[in-house]
């Protein structure tokens, strides 16, 4: 019985056959391999569901599409998860856009594309609607943050300093709330961050160095190192560790990254330390509602199911 359900369309000119392979592949489709020496000239895709439709042509359709309908086997119809996603590849790659609807009701979107090969593809879906979750807020106030920052190669690490605590001031924090201790280097920030973690008196660490690429392998051990300690600080402390160490081959990349062309990391760590800060109260406090409601529950059913023994008179 039925296996499997293989459509084939045809491109006359190599060029137009290249062009659908990138734009099918740009919108999701997965190509399988196929023969050796095949590649150049066919191209197996697949999609998560495939589908037969079977269908009269209907005057809905816009004149521009219904031309290029006469011969209806160059229609391709496709249901994506967002519309609006491929609707950009789409004018990225330059295709020419025949129609393009939306429902008011559903807000499903539909529109047609004239694809190279002569041939037509309509995609329509709803645009998926982002779900509700936890989020921390960039609120500062009230909280108390540490900087560990490493005084080697302080031309940049101190540049990483000012954007955080530029950070930190934009988001409320006050500056007594602010605690800063400097460390010989990159190597020795995770056991000062884990120092300060482990008194419970912040709600965040931001950590702050920079590695440069050298001749040896001595780059790659520290970065490891580093990076290894303040993950496993974070973890086994439960306090939120900022990552703001610099990892770059060349002393320009690390001078674009503390304020020039690529921002300032010290200033993002210091917005991620405050979301985290934030997030982990946020959390705390649901926790904490979640306990009580349990431990009440547990009270009130206290005696129930057998029923009481009425106690004998004293004589």
């Amino acid at each position: 019985m039925l296996k499997s359900l293989h459509i084939g369309r045809y491109a006359t000119r190599a060029e137009d056959f290249r062009k659908l392979v990138e734009f099918f592949e740009a919108i999701g489709f997965e190509r399988v391999a196929a023969g050796s020496g095949s590649d150049q000239h066919s191209a197996v895709l697949t999609a998560p569901l495939g589908m037969l439709s079977v269908n009269a042509l209907s005057p809905q359709y816009p004149p521009e599409v219904l031309d290029r309908l006469k011969d209806v086997a160059r229609l391709i119809v496709l249901e994506v998860t967002n519309p609006d996603d491929v609707f950009a590849i789409a004018q990225k790659m330059k295709l020419k856009v025949l129609a393009d609807s939306a429902s008011p009701a559903s807000g499903e979107r539909s529109f047609s594309l004239d694809l190279p090969g002569e041939m037509v593809v309509t995609v329509h879906g709803t645009p998926e609607q982002p779900t509700a979750g936890i989020e921390g807020k960039l609120d500062g106030g009230g909280k108390r943050f540490a900087i560990v920052v490493s005084r080697f190669n302080a031309f940049i690490t101190e540049r990483l300093l000012a954007g955080a605590l530029d950070g930190l001031r934009r988001t409320g924090a006050r500056n007594e709330d602010i605690e800063i201790m400097r460390v010989p280097g990159s190597f020795e920030i995770p056991s000062a961050a884990r120092t300060l973690a482990e008194t419970k008196k912040y709600d965040a660490i931001i950590c702050l160095g920079c590695l440069l690429r050298g001749d040896t392998a001595h780059y790659d051990v520290i970065v490891n190192e580093v990076t290894r300690g303040i993950g496993q600080s974070a973890q086994e402390t439960g306090v939120p560790h900022a990552f703001g160490v610099l990892t770059c081959d060349t002393l320009e990349q690390a001078i674009d990254r503390a304020g020039l062309k690529m921002g300032n990391k010290g200033f993002e760590a210091a917005l991620a330390a405050v979301e985290m800060a934030s997030l982990k109260r946020v959390v705390g406090r649901q926790s904490s509602v979640v306990g009580k409601k349990g431990r009440r529950s547990q009270v009130s059913g206290v005696g129930k199911g057998k029923p009481s023994r009425s106690r004998k008179p004293r004589r």
